[in-house]
């Protein structure tokens, strides 16, 4: 039974005290197989332009001093989070990356793992972010404040960010939803339309959503090298 609005999104189906909707973060698995045929399918080639494209951004981003394979991660998230975001648009599919639970656990490590290289190799780099350039010296105390409390909110902004995004289109869309037995013929006809149209929008929110996500924990990384 729905409590509130917001618990359409909660896991709802259980075996053994063990939620199962978590287990549709793992369906973007079965598509990686199709990639291992001899003959490249079109979705193959899309998806190779595809990560090609990001990982000449992504090592742009990272420095000429970047290590090999370092743009691999980043293009890693960007996959897993598209998939996911994607999986939510299905009917009866869980958005799994509609819950903090889930986003900080791919945000948080990623912070940490950044903080603690950037303050054990490069700890005169780490404390030089910590007052901008051009600083007057009266306002230095204040800036060192408001950069390390900016740094400290870094994995709940990129969490709470690509949260908020996918749940707002998908409450949007369970919103019309349930008023559509209630509705005439003409007007069940516009909500269909409607819907379809912010089920294309949701489209593009799931990749740039996944997309920023990405860019942002690229551009976090790039402070500490």
């Amino acid at each position: 039974m729905m409590t509130n609005l917001f618990s359409t999104f909660d896991p709802s189906s259980s075996i053994l005290n063990l939620s199962l909707n978590w287990m549709s973060s793992m369906l973007g698995i079965l598509i990686i197989p199709a990639m291992f045929w001899i003959i490249p399918s079109r979705v193959h080639l899309i998806y190779s332009s595809v990560i090609l494209t990001l990982h000449k951004e992504f090592k742009t981003l990272l420095g000429p001093s970047v290590h090999p394979g370092s743009t691999l991660i980043f293009i890693s998230l960007f996959s897993f989070i598209m998939f996911n975001n994607f999986l939510g648009l299905f009917p009866y599919i869980f958005t799994s990356t509609s819950h903090l639970a889930f986003t900080l656990i791919l945000s948080l490590p990623l912070w940490v793992s950044f903080m603690v290289y950037g303050w054990l190799n490069h700890t005169q780099h780490m404390f030089s972010h910590l007052v901008p350039q051009g600083t007057p010296g009266i306002l230095m105390p204040f800036m060192v404040c408001i950069e390390t409390i900016s740094n400290i909110i870094r994995p709940s902004t990129l969490a709470v960010r690509l949260t908020a995004n996918m749940i707002a289109g998908h409450l949007l869309m369970s919103l019309l939803g349930n008023t559509g037995p209630s509705m005439s013929i003409l007007m069940v006809n516009i909500l269909i339309i409607t819907q379809i149209l912010l089920l294309t929008l949701e489209m593009a929110v799931s990749i740039i959503q996944s997309y920023v996500f990405a860019i942002l924990s690229t551009l976090y990384s790039s402070e500490v090298i």
